[in-house]
């Protein structure tokens, strides 16, 4: 079931008025309601794809069990291994089974042997990515001694699968939100202002923003060798506004919408355009993602401890561990791999171990010519890495990026093969677009007068609606990880 889909505006009615009614009876009953809910939401795609989240569930709720019963190490270490093995047995079967395959025969077919290669016709269940790794974090942590198991099995089970979050995230950590679902919860109304607020940015971001750019986008990176290289540089900094765009605004609405459900999930992106680093905007990009491979991958590793040529080797792992999380194609690891290099310079002179012992959200301003220079640098590094991301294969993100450095950046002609108004849309939205996100980062918007406030979610709503109007619905790119 998609956000921005009829049938979710029918569905979360219902769904948070039947929440709020039995708030006065059983937590059981609430969270009962949540999980069948959860159940429903996620099977609206394809219901076959719940018996693998059903089983992922049975499987850590017993695992954490075991883990806390067991009394000596070995044994805690053995069942956590069963965790291990099967989540990422899961997601490495679904997700990467015919990549290795394919890569596999290729390989060979190198050396001048051809295979026969044997693929299956396999159908990526929606949020794997997502919900495996949360569902493992609840066993590691149980693992290290940090968290207790819960023998709530319905609390554990609509942890899992709690529907705001659950197919593209935050990748929440369960000693953050299970303790919100075993405890009974109050509707707060100040909460609910917030939730809404940031609901309606994230529709905002999603339908006005994303859902305008994507035809262009796709057009441009589809076509690449019939436009100059100015209007390819345009279309590399169209896809950076429109993933940033659509993720930040599906993660606004996930975020918004547990509020009105009176559970507050991790933020999952702070303003990453605006940093200073490579560093820096990996501490902004996917929070979520980024410290759960911190907490449970590079310092496990040994993290920047040990020689210099350990942590670089750390940091290349982290990076390309990155790449492939997100999907199973060589363009994913190449973008990785182009954000380790970026990274890299700064690990060695210890500038970003500087930067963030220093870096205190929110007061981080732009002071001077230099640090918008900065900002500028990164935010350019950050638009070129985004081409691997977006093309079909390494090849491509090279032609393109070559098309742009080798052709006239004078010419900016751009033939658009949509309606006219669809493109003077786009422009003065990514204008309006960039003008709140500096009102925001430098939160001049917090003590704007209630009228101007007002003024501001009915012109909102109007563009979402005009949206809705001029634009065809897209899924959310991050769906398909």
């Amino acid at each position: 079931m998609l956000f921005n889909s009829l049938t979710f505006l029918l569905f979360f009615p219902i769904v948070f008025a039947l929440y709020w009614l039995l708030s006065k009876s059983r937590l059981v009953y609430q969270n009962a309601l949540l999980l069948l809910a959860s159940y429903v939401f996620y099977g609206w795609w394809d219901y076959r794809f719940l018996g693998l989240i059903i089983l992922s569930t049975f499987v850590d709720y017993a695992v954490g069990l075991k883990i806390a019963q067991s009394d000596s190490q070995a044994r805690k270490k053995g069942w956590l291994w069963v965790s291990m093995v099967f989540n990422l047995g899961l997601l490495g079967f679904f997700k990467y089974y015919n990549f290795f395959v394919e890569s596999w025969v290729d390989a060979f077919a190198g050396l001048g042997y051809q295979l026969d290669p044997w693929t299956l016709q396999i159908i990526l269940p929606v949020g794997i990515s997502f919900y495996t790794f949360q569902t493992m974090s609840y066993s590691i942590d149980i693992y290290r001694g940090q968290l207790a198991p819960t023998r709530d099995f319905i609390g554990f089970a609509a942890f899992v699968t709690f529907f705001p979050q659950l197919v593209a995230g935050p990748i929440e950590r369960a000693s953050n939100l299970l303790p919100q679902i075993l405890c009974p919860r109050r509707f707060s109304y100040p909460q609910a202002v917030r939730g809404s607020r940031q609901i309606l940015w994230g529709f905002f971001k999603k339908m006005v923003i994303a859902d305008a750019l994507a035809p262009s986008v796709n057009e441009i990176f589809a076509n690449y060798g019939d436009y100059s290289a100015g209007v390819l540089l345009l279309g590399a900094f169209y896809f950076t506004l429109q993933i940033y765009c659509d993720f930040s605004g599906y993660s606004d609405i996930a975020i918004g919408t547990a509020r009105l459900f009176g559970i507050e999930l991790m933020t999952n992106f702070r303003f990453p355009y605006f940093s200073k680093s490579i560093g820096e905007f990996w501490r902004r990009w996917h929070i979520s993602l980024s410290t759960w491979f911190r907490d449970y991958l590079y310092i496990p590793l040994g993290g920047s401890k040990g020689t210099q040529w350990q942590g670089i080797r750390n940091v290349f792992i982290i990076f390309l561990v990155s790449g492939l999380w997100h999907g199973a194609n060589w363009t994913f690891l190449c973008w990785g791999f182009v954000h380790a290099l970026l990274f890299v310079p700064s690990f060695v002179l210890g500038s970003n171990r500087k930067a963030y012992s220093t870096w205190n959200w929110p007061a981080v301003s732009l002071q001077n010519v230099a640090d918008i220079g900065r900002v500028v640098g990164v935010f350019a590094l950050v638009m070129f890495s985004w081409v691997f991301f977006r093309a079909d294969s390494i090849q491509h993100a090279f032609a393109y990026l070559g098309a742009i450095f080798q052709g006239p950046l004078g010419s900016w002609q751009f033939y658009n093969p949509y309606d006219h108004q669809l493109l003077t849309f786009e422009h003065y939205t990514i204008l309006l677009f960039v003008v709140v996100e500096v009102l925001l980062y430098n939160q001049w918007l917090a003590h704007t007068p209630r009228p101007l406030r007002w003024a501001a979610y009915c012109a909102a709503i109007i563009l979402i609606t005009t949206a809705i109007q001029l634009n065809s619905s897209t899924p959310f790119i991050y769906f398909q990880f």
